[in-house]
């Protein structure tokens, strides 16, 4: 450490000032160590990564490192574990750090390795959340929010506790990152933190109880023979009671995994289901665009170009041709890039039967049954332990590898003339 410039006494010019104030405090504090960190991995000969900027690749020969940073917890991972162990001890020569092995937990995210896989949970965070909200005991249901249920800003009466609903619905939020099943119930509870109701705060119990139900749930990647993209695109139009905006969301999986996924409520309103399906369009060729790149990156190239299944043929038939243009005049113009993408064979769009949308599960609450069998679909399933786990999870791989085939297949011979 040094002094800052003027700061510097004459007599003791080694000196510095004590601070009131821990340096992990200081707002700059997390930019400039990643700065550091960032200049130390690069002189080892990383390069950082344009797709995310917490990624460092280092590629030399058949000497692969990817390492991820989130502040100071780092994850290191390479085609050589001799590598590794050499990365370790320059980044030791460099910085204080301990080395805690192989990974088992990051962030709150536990990993259980598998024969042919990892799976991803978060149950202690999940019995931390429980514990807070004072609902350990409290009993299980099936689905994260009833089918009926209709949330609205105008429910009454005002809950007494705001600051409760708020720091239970942001770790709700922190949790949807190994349970896509929860993503709907979540993105709904969060648009009423600024003004809770007794009605929300029973939907955020609803979705505790689903969460005491699925303790041991989360996702499961596996090794999968194929590199084939595949995206769910759907959007519940006009699904909000209060300002008539519609709830967009996606799901886009690596050959057998689901790797990204989304619900959100759009910025505009949809004249038309139509309109409401082609938005959700747009926002999911944006982040297959995105998962090209980063894929590009680690050297994942793919063997043909991703397909985006829609289950509405107004927008399938908009991402090939401008027809019903008099009716698409106000759509944002940045919407249309999905021609663009489709005319450059970069992207495929197909139209799928509505039986099928896999996507449904992220943009509207849906019974308890339906809920389970697209959970499955998902990959969220329960910790595999054990040899019967793991012949289970193996048979799941297979299984949605199955399903998402015969999607294909069936949505290939209902597939509308002139779409490709």
């Amino acid at each position: 450490m040094s002094q800052p410039i003027g700061f510097i006494h004459p007599e003791y010019p080694d000196y510095v000032c004590k601070l009131h104030k821990a340096i992990y405090g200081l707002k700059q504090a997390p930019r400039a160590w990643f700065a550091q960190l960032r200049s130390s991995l690069c002189e080892y000969g990383f390069q950082q990564s344009q797709a995310d900027p917490s990624l460092f690749i280092y590629s030399h020969q058949s000497v692969v490192i990817f390492v991820l940073i989130y502040v100071d917890d780092i994850v290191v991972t390479s085609s050589h574990q001799s590598q590794i162990d050499h990365l370790i001890s320059y980044l030791a020569s460099v910085f204080p750090l301990k080395d805690l092995g192989r990974l088992s937990y990051f962030l709150g995210i536990e990993i259980t390795y598998l024969a042919n896989g990892i799976h991803l949970s978060q149950r202690k965070y999940i019995c931390d959340m429980l514990s807070k909200a004072n609902m350990l005991s409290a009993n299980g249901v099936t689905s994260p929010m009833s089918a009926s249920t209709r949330l609205s800003i105008h429910d009454s009466p005002t809950f007494p506790d705001p600051t409760l609903y708020r720091s239970i619905v942001g770790s709700l939020q922190y949790l949807s990152l190994t349970r896509p099943d929860i993503a709907f119930s979540v993105n709904k509870i969060c648009q009423f933190m600024h003004n809770p109701k007794h009605s929300h705060w029973q939907a955020v119990k609803r979705l505790l109880r689903y969460l005491k139900q699925t303790l041991n749930f989360g996702i499961l990647l596996q090794k999968s023979s194929s590199l084939q993209i595949q995206a769910f695109s759907d959007a519940d139009w006009a699904g909000c009671p209060d300002d008539r905006r519609s709830t967009g969301g996606f799901c886009i999986f690596l050959g057998s995994n689901l790797v990204s996924w989304s619900s959100r409520k759009q910025r505009t309103v949809a004249h038309s289901s139509t309109e409401a399906e082609y938005k959700a369009l747009a926002n999911t060729t944006a982040e297959v665009l995105w998962l090209q790149s980063l894929l590009k990156e680690l050297h994942i190239f793919l063997p043909k170009a991703p397909i985006l299944w829609c289950d509405n043929l107004g927008a399938t038939y908009l991402s090939v041709n401008p027809i019903l243009h008099s009716r698409t005049k106000h759509m944002e113009i940045d919407f249309h890039f999905v021609r663009d993408r489709v005319a450059a064979k970069t992207i495929q769009v197909a139209f799928l039967p509505s039986k099928d949308q896999l996507a449904d599960i992220f943009t509207k609450p849906i019974v308890s049954t339906r809920f389970s069998s697209m959970r499955t679909s998902l990959t969220v399933v329960d910790t595999p332990l054990g040899s019967r786990g793991r012949v289970e999870a193996s048979s799941l791989a297979s299984t949605t590898e199955s399903t998402l085939q015969g999607i294909s297949k069936s949505a290939a011979s209902l597939e509308p003339s002139g779409i490709t």
